[in-house]
């Protein structure tokens, strides 16, 4: 596993290569350089959004958020080749937890900081403060 960060971009983290912004994740996706892996359920992509080119590998799938058992081989295909993993979810938990366990199998993995939706506000409402959305970066909606 390569954990030296590709980029000065890169916060360091515990078990994984690191943390980066949305904006970073966009660039490294677009010149080709890593993988946006999202990990949230088929039925957040399909209801709150999605990045488009991104690889949906789910961590849990609703209902009943039963562990993902395809997981391990979904995240070495998308890592072909050597390619770094960009991990996304909602707010950064779970893209966390993934990101943890691609560098168990010896990948490159980072977290993309406040996930999709980005983290809640003082009101418990998402897409205010940080985020993929927030940033104003491509998504589509179902």
């Amino acid at each position: 596993m390569n954990s030296t960060p590709i980029s000065p971009d890169v916060q360091p983290a515990e078990g994984y290569a690191g943390d980066l912004a949305p904006e970073t994740a966009y660039a490294w996706m677009q010149q080709g350089r890593a993988v946006l892996v999202d990990v949230r359920t088929d039925a957040e992509r399909e209801w709150v959004g999605f990045v488009p080119g991104a690889v949906a590998a789910a961590f849990k799938q609703w209902p009943g958020m039963a562990l993902n058992p395809d997981l391990d081989a979904q995240l070495q295909a998308a890592a072909q080749g050597g390619r770094p993993l960009l991990l996304l979810c909602r707010s950064g938990v779970r893209s966390i937890a993934v990101a943890k366990r691609a560098a168990e199998l010896g990948l490159t993995a980072y977290n993309v900081l406040g996930g999709f939706e980005g983290d809640p506000d003082q009101n418990a409402q998402r897409g205010h403060l940080n985020g993929w959305r927030h940033a104003g970066l491509p998504w589509k909606q179902g």
